[in-house]
């Protein structure tokens, strides 16, 4: 089959872990998928040691913490002659052991910078692609976690704090510096962590309430199960990152292999079951042989729509499309 008429999926952070396993998965089905990464010769060697085609990928440059580099790489897409038939935002950076905040190229906290921001701006941007798709049901999909969503097992532990967005002063006083937290108030790096991804699930919600009906874009988020050993943890101490895998395969059997977890992305990607626009789904935090899909319920915080409206809204001053 020629790559024009192949379906193509971008996949964000696609040169490790989960994203590289949805990529491989991806490409098995005969998609040509576009690695948007930051380390070009990474993702290269990464999809090479996975054994696949070259003619199923291409790599492209992507640095969401950067605005410029996410309008570049947008650019460079449409460059590329490429069709747009889905979109993963999989990407993500977890620095819990940081006591003063990184800035994005932009001033922004680095990890709302990142993980929401970044992505924010992305699936604006790429929205009028997604319109185009020659697919019928062209799906957007922004991966979850069970951090930042107290309805489920692993959201109820406060530490270091439960994701609260507040009334989003931060972003409201333009989250520069001396701002670092969503809500206006002290920076606790694990926290901002799941704030940016309370906001990855608002942005879905808010995709979906917005664009669903006008476009016939499938809008999803998924929690693929505990995937303890990427490279997500790799900010964290090293004795947590021996521990952690263990805890989840032996304790609360919640462990997920990146490989599985990559196929769940696949599905969500491909499948027909996955065609309802809105949800957000899970395998849970036990994992059984044969382990089925559900909708997972969200917290009270991400069902706010006044607050996905007011999120949507300032994240559009923020990132310059207001």
């Amino acid at each position: 089959m020629e790559q024009d008429h192949k379906s193509t999926v971008i996949i964000t952070g696609a040169s490790s872990g989960v994203g590289l396993q949805a990529a491989r998965a991806l490409a098995e089905r005969n998609w040509h998928v576009v690695m948007a990464c930051r380390n070009l010769s990474k993702t290269e060697t990464a999809a090479q040691n996975l054994g696949m085609s070259k003619e199923n990928y291409t790599i492209m440059q992507l640095d969401l913490a950067s605005l410029e580099s996410v309008r570049q790489f947008v650019k460079n897409f449409r460059e590329s002659g490429l069709s747009l038939d889905a979109l993963v935002c999989n990407a993500a950076v977890y620095m819990p052991l940081l006591k003063e905040p990184l800035r994005s190229a932009d001033g922004y906290e680095l990890s709302v910078a990142t993980n929401h921001l970044g992505h924010f701006l992305l699936c604006n941007l790429m929205l009028e692609d997604l319109k185009n798709s020659s697919s019928q049901k062209p799906r957007l999909i922004i991966l979850g976690t069970v951090t930042a969503n107290p309805k489920e097992l692993g959201g109820k532990i406060p530490i270091p704090a439960p994701p609260d967005l507040g009334n989003l002063k931060g972003f409201e006083d333009g989250f520069k510096e001396p701002i670092s937290m969503i809500n206006g108030k002290k920076f606790k790096s694990g926290k901002a962590y799941k704030d940016s991804k309370l906001c990855n699930l608002l942005t879905m919600l808010e995709l979906h309430r917005r664009y669903h009906e006008s476009t016939g874009i499938v809008f999803s988020s998924l929690y693929p199960g505990c995937v303890a050993t990427t490279a997500l943890f790799r900010n964290h101490y090293p004795l947590f990152q021996k521990i952690f895998p263990l805890f989840q395969k032996h304790i609360t059997g919640g462990f997920v292999s990146e490989e599985l977890a990559g196929d769940r992305v696949a599905d969500v990607v491909t499948e027909p079951e996955y065609e309802k626009s809105g949800m957000y789904w899970s395998w849970g935090n036990r994992q059984k042989k044969d382990r089925k899909s559900f909708v997972q319920e969200v917290s009270e915080e991400a069902s706010d729509d006044n607050k996905a409206k007011r999120m949507w809204e300032l994240s559009e001053k923020l990132v310059g499309i207001a």
